[in-house]
């Protein structure tokens, strides 16, 4: 992968929030961006911009104000949709994050098309967002769940998939990037056996978006999962998108304003694509936020958002190989985005995260919501150090020395 070649200095310029100075005196070192990523002044001046000038609501009203909300709020949709290379606008639907798409997924297509026996394979590796609709559906109907194991090495196992698909499965649903262990998933050839078996396929992005190009035409995904918090876009926003012909033969999700064509006492008939998914009142200054997001990063350009981190994952790999009693879980830098999750012989994750922050350095502990995950990698839970565009290798030394005096205080 080629150096990067993003001006690191002027892509930390963008981000007010690098410039804090914590309450212990330490200037901030943000190494949490895969639980929620910071904003550029570009996000927060749209925003605000919205709710100074422009604040309405959309699609009810003929004034000024509800027209131009209307045209920012759609605008942002084409944004989004270009960001992830959709072939229309119509295909992204807004949604609260991506545990609400993945949801909207179990509760429409899956209960209109799965029945007792239908087998669903899921991965060892998921997020709870991408287990627990899966886990309700099975008690609700009776579907059979089955799990891609992770290798020695942290991987995807290919071979163990292979077996499964023998099963003739209705829709396989994997998370494209760990966020425990970074392991990058080979989205294309997954898809693409899994559709030679019969099946359909739901990405969780919601870590891969955010950091690498993602295609969705050229991974000929059907569904695919992400949050605008997760890739320097508000919180309370996300996306699911969908292969046009699988939406138009959804049912709706919600019931409400919005979702209809029109109503009567004792029927409805439900509005068009993608709108028979948005009921109610959306977060309409957040999808601005979010079109944002989604401009600033393609302004950038993934692929060199993509090559800093691998850069940053190669250095943080090295760095932390260094320290005596730390063990990184995850695969090879070649396999893994920027995402080092760790245990230390001795300290807790708490602990470890504690001293850090006074330090001033914010990294997270915990499960970090993967707890099957942690089980099959012999922890309980693990301290997880994140990076992203506006990362540096100086933070990565800061973390190093960090850890240093975790180690010193706990002998």
């Amino acid at each position: 992968m080629p150096k990067t070649p993003l001006d690191i200095g002027l892509i930390r310029a963008d981000f007010p929030i690098l410039n804090r100075e914590l309450a212990s005196g330490k200037k901030l070192v943000y190494l949490d961006s895969t639980a929620t990523a910071q904003k550029p002044i570009a996000v927060i001046n749209a925003m605000d911009e919205f709710y100074r000038l422009n604040n309405a609501n959309i699609h009810r009203g003929i004034h000024t104000l509800a027209e131009e909300s209307t045209a920012m709020y759609e605008k942002a949709r084409q944004q989004i949709a270009d960001f992830i290379n959709a072939s229309a606008a119509r295909e992204v639907i807004y949604t609260r994050n991506t545990t609400e798409s993945i949801n909207l997924v179990a509760y429409t297509w899956a209960r209109a098309n799965l029945k007792a026996g239908d087998v669903i394979i899921l991965t060892e590796m998921e997020h709870h967002s991408n287990l627990v609709p899966w886990q309700i559906l099975t008690a609700e109907r009776g579907v059979r769940l089955e799990f891609v194991p992770v290798t020695d090495d942290y991987l995807f196992d290919m071979d163990a998939y292979r077996e499964l698909l023998k099963l003739e499965p209705k829709l396989i649903s994997f998370t494209h990037m760990s966020n425990v262990l970074g392991t990058i998933n080979p989205a294309k050839e997954i898809i693409r056996l899994a559709h030679e078996a019969g099946a359909l396929t739901l990405v969780d992005g919601a870590q891969s978006v955010p950091h690498l190009p993602v295609d969705v035409q050229d991974l000929d995904a059907d569904f695919m999962a992400f949050s605008a918090h997760k890739m320097v876009g508000p919180t309370g926003i996300g996306a699911l998108y969908g292969k046009m012909d699988l939406l138009q033969s959804m049912p709706p999700f919600l019931g409400g304003g919005d979702m209809i064509r029109t109503v009567h006492l004792r029927e409805f008939v439900a509005n068009e694509v993608p709108y028979k998914f948005e009921a109610g009142t959306p977060a309409i200054a957040e999808a601005i936020g979010f079109g944002a997001a989604a401009a600033y990063l393609q302004n950038i350009g993934m692929d060199a958002v993509a090559a800093h981190e691998h850069e940053m994952t190669e250095y943080v790999l090295e760095r932390l190989a260094e320290i005596p009693g730390i063990k990184v879980f995850g695969p090879e830098a070649e396999h893994k985005g920027a995402v080092a999750s760790f245990e230390m012989d001795g300290v807790h994750p708490h602990d470890v995260a504690q001293i850090l922050d006074s330090e001033g350095i914010a990294v997270r502990a915990g499960h970090h919501c993967a707890q099957p995950l942690h089980e099959m990698c012999g922890v309980q839970s693990t301290t997880r150090a994140s990076f992203y565009l506006y990362n540096t290798k100086e933070e990565v030394d800061a973390l190093v020395e960090g850890i240093y005096k975790v180690k010193k205080i706990f002998g």
